[in-house]
């Protein structure tokens, strides 16, 4: 049986990767547009389970995601976690270079992992997004060449972006601890 795992974003968001990398074929990923909505989902029954960022190497912890799962109470327990490596990338519309693009936009927690590279390129205007793979979606859609994404590669790929600059956060081993999510009413019958 194909498990259904909720997570925050929209495909081809870190998220949606660690859902992939823990759970293999076995599984689908379901976007949701905030963490609330990710873990109302498992809560429900929708989805079996909730792949959540808690950590991450360089920003630390994810507080929205915490303060998320804090409000869930006692109707989620944790039942694994898995670890992402990281690389952050520039994205853009293809034809665009970045010595030209003059917005970036992406996640805060991101973004907070990039400050070497926005001083670095003072001439960014950096935005603020709901999320990475959102940021791209975006970015590929409005089709400017001034305005670029800070994504995956997998983000790149699904919406048709070419890959600017890669490995712009502030260290190279970056990494996310996820948990996984369990609904606390079946925890005689996890399975995982």
């Amino acid at each position: 049986m194909t498990k259904r795992i909720a997570y925050q974003g929209e495909p081809g968001a870190y998220s949606d990767a660690a859902v992939h990398q823990h759970f293999g074929a076995g599984a689908v990923g379901v976007p949701h547009a905030s963490f609330p909505d990710a873990l109302h989902a498992v809560v429900n029954g929708d989805c079996d389970r909730a792949m959540i960022p808690v950590e991450n190497a360089i920003a630390g912890k994810v507080h929205i995601a915490l303060d998320a799962m804090h409000n869930a109470g006692d109707a989620l327990v944790q039942i694994d976690e898995h670890r992402l490596n990281i690389e952050l990338c520039v994205l853009g519309v293809p034809g665009a270079m970045l010595a030209t693009v003059q917005q970036v936009w992406s996640h805060p927690v991101a973004l907070a992992q990039c400050r070497i590279f926005a001083a670095r390129h003072p001439w960014l205007e950096v935005k603020s997004h709901a999320d990475t793979a959102g940021a791209a979606r975006e970015v590929g859609e409005r089709g400017d060449r001034m305005v670029a994404a800070i994504a995956s590669e997998r983000a790149a790929q699904q919406y048709g972006l070419e890959v600017l600059a890669r490995g712009v956060q502030d260290v190279p081993h970056n990494w996310t601890r996820f948990v996984v999510l369990a609904r606390a009413a079946d925890r005689v019958t996890l399975d995982q």
